[in-house]
């Protein structure tokens, strides 16, 4: 007992903060998560989904205040978000129990009208709030909710800034998506010759400097070894739910963001809420469509996917610490093993998650089973608002010059006028090379890149 007094006595101030800080405790039922973009959200049906394998269902009353609820009927257990929203209420379409806001019972068909719902006929619902144009939701007890937590971008508040989000769901766990996009050095090589990606000349040895690291977090910083006085950019990861990439030119005033958003869907599952943002050349991010940035986004995206669910498998198969499977270098990895590291330090809450040195129920039932990685119209077409409206108007225009097409060359055929004939077989033969090039392009809605 002496000994540990006079040890806790000759300690420096920083030393006893960071024993105090190892008694802190990360409660992951404590925390915001980023649902989707209210832009993405459908208007008139429910939205499911789920956190850490908890099944949510998300809609709007007739307010139009949002509203979450556990998405399970009390009845017979069927999802609610299979069923539709009447008058606000969202109704299961098993047996037509309907619910209001706070998850209360408010009509059963089948109950005659004297009689009274059943108390336990309700069902659990959780706080959720809109913040800079994103859904969050409270994963705890809607008393603790801290607002002032969410992790909101102070730049979008300023004038000058714009903004381009991207929405995307993936078939491996949260943390792998954390560690790969805390990580810049695969960039140059996995991404070399997409736009806005990277070029594998420009691989090299990166100075890393781990800036803190807490409950709230891992900050970092990071720059070109080869390039003398190059200028840091900024690596957070805010936990549970963002990794912000910065960059600054303070000649100009320049600021470039880009804000990384996921959610724990499940065990193998994440959504990826991505958000860049600047204030210089804002006349590109206004000008062009959202569904023809998501066409290279999701190119960037997927030139990853299959290296990660793989990665996953692998060390799933293995059933081993990342400490003895890894080897990582100082020059590229030092982000990467310092956010694996606060999962060991402050993960243990977590229902699942793969650390540095520990893990946590992560075994795989199906070991040697290839991931499912699917295609880009699941992954992505069917939540995102923009694409999925490109995707229907490129159908219809694909099947309306289809049906030009056969109908004039019908006319080409029974008309006796030579020239009727020309006019018809070249108007039906443009109307097929649109139709051909409308169908390419709803090609890009459906399947997802490959490298060869």
């Amino acid at each position: 007992m002496s000994l540990q007094t006079e040890t806790l006595q000759a300690t420096p101030p920083t030393s006893t903060f960071e024993k105090l800080e190892e008694k802190q405790e990360f409660n992951w039922r404590q925390c915001w998560y980023p649902v989707t973009f209210v832009k993405d959200l459908p208007a008139d049906r429910p939205h499911g989904f789920s956190l850490y394998d908890e099944p949510l269902v998300l809609f709007k009353d007739k307010d139009g205040q949002l509203i979450c609820l556990a998405d399970r009927c009390p009845h017979r257990t069927a999802k609610l978000s299979e069923g539709q929203i009447i008058d606000g209420k969202i109704e299961c379409l098993y047996h037509g129990w309907q619910f209001g806001s706070d998850g209360e019972c408010l009509h059963i068909p089948q109950l005659a009208t004297d009689a009274k719902i059943p108390v336990n006929a309700c069902v659990p619902s959780f706080k959720v709030v809109e913040r800079q144009g994103m859904i969050w939701v409270w994963a705890g007890e809607k008393e603790t909710a801290v607002d002032e937590i969410i992790p909101i971008l102070p730049d979008l508040d300023k004038s000058g800034f714009v903004c381009a989000d991207f929405i995307l769901d993936l078939p491996y766990d949260q943390t792998y998506l954390v560690e790969n996009v805390i990580d810049p050095a695969h960039v140059a090589i996995s991404h070399n010759g997409t736009r806005g990606g990277g070029n594998r000349k420009n691989a090299q040895p990166l100075e890393m400097e781990v800036l803190e690291n807490s409950v709230q977090g891992v900050k970092g910083r990071w720059r070109g070894a080869n390039k003398s006085n190059e200028a840091w950019k900024y690596i957070d990861f805010v936990a549970p739910s963002l990794v912000l990439n910065t960059a600054y030119i303070e000649k100009k005033d320049w600021t470039f963001g880009l804000a990384l958003y996921s959610i724990p869907l499940g065990k193998g599952r994440c959504r990826l809420l991505a958000r860049g943002y600047r204030n210089f050349m804002t006349w590109g991010v206004k000008l062009r469509p959202r569904w023809l940035d998501h066409l290279n986004t999701n190119k960037i995206l997927e030139q990853d996917l299959p290296l990660i669910a793989g990665q996953q498998a692998e060390i799933e198969r293995l059933g081993r610490s990342l400490k003895e499977l890894y080897l990582p270098l100082k020059t590229s990895d030092t982000l990467v093993i310092e956010f694996r590291k606060w999962l060991d330090k402050f993960g243990s809450s977590l229902p699942f998650y793969q650390g540095y040195s520990t893990f946590k129920n992560v075994e795989n039932d199906e070991l040697n089973s290839k991931p499912i990685l699917l295609d880009r119209f699941s992954r992505h077409t069917l939540i995102c608002s923009s694409c999925n409206r490109a995707y229907q108007v490129t159908n219809r225009v694909k099947q309306s010059c289809v049906g030009v097409a056969i109908a004039l060359f019908a006319i080409a055929i029974l008309a006796d006028d030579s020239r009727i004939k020309i006019a018809a077989i070249s108007v039906s033969i443009a109307a097929i090379v649109i139709s051909v090039m409308v169908h390419t392009l709803k090609t890009h809605f459906e399947h997802s890149y490959t490298r060869h």
